[in-house]
């Protein structure tokens, strides 16, 4: 009888935390054939870029935060030093202006990153 109560309040637990576990900053990524990455690559370096050209980035201390250029340099530079085989990653908001991945980019190739994968959705199968 007690083990349904435990099970009962640990189903209640996650239930409550599990929507609170998406993080992230909300961008309409464009649509184009992608392949998934492997699964038994480290976890991807993201730099998202919104609508107004706000860069923000996943390993940062406070991801839901924009983050300036030189932070974003400085941040990626570390992290790629002691893990040079991280993937990075960039997702652009395919609503905003093409400039804005552009300038992202730049800063990355400033980083000294070798190579930049961009984040895209699926295409919808007819």
């Amino acid at each position: 009888m007690p083990y349904i109560d435990v099970m009962l309040v640990l189903l209640i637990i996650f239930m409550i935390t599990a929507p609170l576990l998406q993080q992230g900053v909300d961008v309409d990524l464009p649509t184009a054939p992608s392949n998934p990455l492997d699964v038994d690559s480290p976890e991807p370096i993201v730099v998202s870029v919104d609508r107004e050209g706000l860069m923000y980035l996943n390993i940062a201390a406070e991801p839901d935060a924009s983050i300036d250029g030189v932070s974003l340099v400085d941040q990626i530079r570390a992290a790629l030093a002691s893990e040079p085989q991280r993937p990075v990653m960039v997702r652009g908001d395919a609503n905003g202006p093409y400039q804005n991945v552009v300038a992202t980019l730049v800063l990355l190739q400033q980083a000294d990153v070798g190579s930049v994968g961009l984040v895209t959705e699926p295409e919808e199968q007819p």
